[in-house]
C-alpha cells in the first residue's frame, strides 16, 4: 500500500529488508516507508521530571510542551527554544506506554557511492541479528533533515536513529532524547552534543600514514586535495598530512593544498590545476577514493603516467579502487565495522545501557598497491 502522508504505514514489510524513506519536504516523489512492526510489550521509560514541570519552568502550557515534544507547528521559535532548553537542562524523558518500533532509522546526506553501501551493510547485519529492520532517509546533499522528518520519526518512535555524515539541530536532538529515542552519530560533520555517542575512524593517523608512505618513497612535493575543512574528518586528515611533513622536516608548499568537494569532479578539477603548475607535485594524497579517481583522469588527460610520473594515494579503500588502473594505494577506513559499531550502540542504548565510550574511533590502515612509486628524480 503506497504511503502519501507521514502518518500512514506500509504493512507486510519483510523483516530482513532495507527500505528508503524520503520525506516530502526534501522534494517531489518522496514517500515514507515504514514497517508496521511493534516490539513486544515492555515497561514505560518514564523520567523523573513531568511535562507539567517543564511547562512551569518554561512559562508555557502543557499542550505547548506536547507540541514541542512531537515536533508539531504552532509554537513560536523563541518559545520552542525555551522549552527545548528546559528539556535538555532537566533531562526530561517522556513516559511512553508503547514499546518502540522495531526500526533503526539510518540517515544519510546522500547515497551516491559505495561509501554509503558499506555502512548500510554493517548496520543491517546488526539489525537483522536483533529482529529489526532498517529504514533509510536520504537528504539529497542536505546535512540536516527538516521538520517533516522529525515529525515522522517522533510519530513512529524507532528503536534508535543513526545519523551518517549529517547533523541534527540541538532542538532535534533534544526532541529525540525527550521521547527516549537513542541517537548515534557516525562520521559527524560537526561536534555532536557531548552526551551524543559517535563513531568515526582514526582520520589523523590515516593522513599521517599516507603522507609518511610518500615521504619514505622520496617525494618532497606532495599535494593534498582535501574536503571541507569545517568537517572534523577532513580537518583530521589534513592534520595528519601536515604532521608527517613536520616529523620529516619537509616544508608543506601552500599552493599544493586544495580544499575541494569529496567527489570525482573535485579530484579532476583540482588535480588538473595541480598538474598545470609550473612546478607540479610528484605525488597527490586525496581525502577520499572518489577524488583520487578524479586525479587519475586529470593525469590521463595531461599525459602524466601513474605511478611513473605521479604517485596517488586515496582514502576509504572502496571495493572498486583495487580495480583502478593501476590498482590504487589507499587508506582503508573500516566503513562496515563503523556501521556495526553504531548499530550496536543503538541497541545497547535502547535497552537502557550506556556505551563504554561516547566517542569510538576505529583504526585505519594503509593499503599499498601499485599507484605509488619513488619519484623519477629520486
Amino acid at each position: 500500500m503506497p504511503v502519501n502522508s507521514p502518518g500512514q504505514w506500509i504493512r507486510k514489510l519483510p523483516k530482513k529488508s532495507v527500505k528508503v524513506s524520503k520525506p516530502n519536504v526534501f522534494g517531489p516523489g518522496y514517500t515514507a516507508q515504514v514497517a508496521d512492526i511493534r516490539r513486544g510489550a515492555g515497561s514505560a521509560r518514564a523520567g523523573q521530571v513531568t511535562a507539567a514541570e517543564v511547562a512551569r519552568l518554561a512559562g508555557v502550557s502543557v499542550p505547548t510542551v506536547s507540541r514541542v515534544l512531537n515536533g508539531r507547528p504552532g509554537v513560536a521559535p523563541g518559545t520552542r527554544q525555551r522549552v527545548e532548553a528546559v528539556i535538555r537542562e532537566q533531562g526530561y524523558r517522556r513516559p511512553d506506554t508503547d514499546a518502540p518500533t522495531a526500526i533503526i532509522e539510518l540517515v544519510f546526506h546522500a547515497l551516491e557511492s559505495l561509501w554509503a553501501l558499506e555502512i548500510i551493510r554493517g548496520v543491517e547485519a546488526v539489525a537483522r541479528a536483533h529482529g529489526l529492520v532498517v529504514v533509510l532517509t536520504e537528504m539529497q546533499g542536505r546535512l540536516t533533515p527538516g521538520r517533516a522528518w522529525t515529525e515522522q520519526v517522533l510519530e513512529r518512535r524507532p528503536t534508535g536513529v543513526i545519523v551518517v555524515f549529517s547533523e541534527l539541530t540541538v532542538g532535534q536532538q533534544s526532541q529525540l532524547a525527550a521521547r527516549g529515542v537513542p541517537l548515534v552519530v557516525l562520521d559527524p560533520t560537526g561536534e555532536p552534543m557531548h552526551r551524543t555517542p559517535s563513531v568515526g575512524a582514526t582520520n589523523w593517523s590515516g593522513g599521517l600514514s599516507a603522507t609518511r608512505h610518500l615521504l619514505e618513497l622520496g617525494h618532497r612535493r606532495i599535494a593534498m586535495i582535501n574536503g571541507p575543512v569545517a568537517w572534523p574528518c577532513c580537518r583530521a586528515r589534513l592534520g595528519g598530512y601536515r604532521a608527517a611533513h613536520e616529523m620529516a622536516e619537509v616544508a608543506v608548499h601552500p599552493e599544493l593544498v586544495r580544499d575541494s568537494t569529496l567527489y570525482v569532479e573535485g579530484g579532476l578539477r583540482d588535480g588538473a590545476a595541480l598538474l598545470a603548475l609550473p612546478e607540479p607535485p610528484t605525488a597527490v594524497f586525496t581525502a577520499n577514493d572518489l577524488q583520487a579517481h578524479g586525479v587519475y583522469e586529470a593525469a590521463r588527460r595531461a599525459g602524466v603516467r601513474i605511478p611513473e610520473e605521479l604517485s596517488v594515494v586515496g582514502f576509504d579503500d572502496l571495493p572498486f579502487s583495487r580495480w583502478a588502473g593501476p590498482p590504487m594505494t589507499t587508506v582503508r577506513q573500516p566503513l562496515t565495522e563503523m556501521g556495526v559499531a553504531a548499530a550496536e550502540m543503538v541497541v545497547e542504548l535502547s535497552r537502557g545501557k550506556q556505551p563504554r565510550h561516547t566517542r569510538l574511533e576505529l583504526a585505519t590502515e594503509l593499503i599499498v598497491r601499485e599507484s605509488t612509486a619513488p619519484p623519477r628524480e629520486a
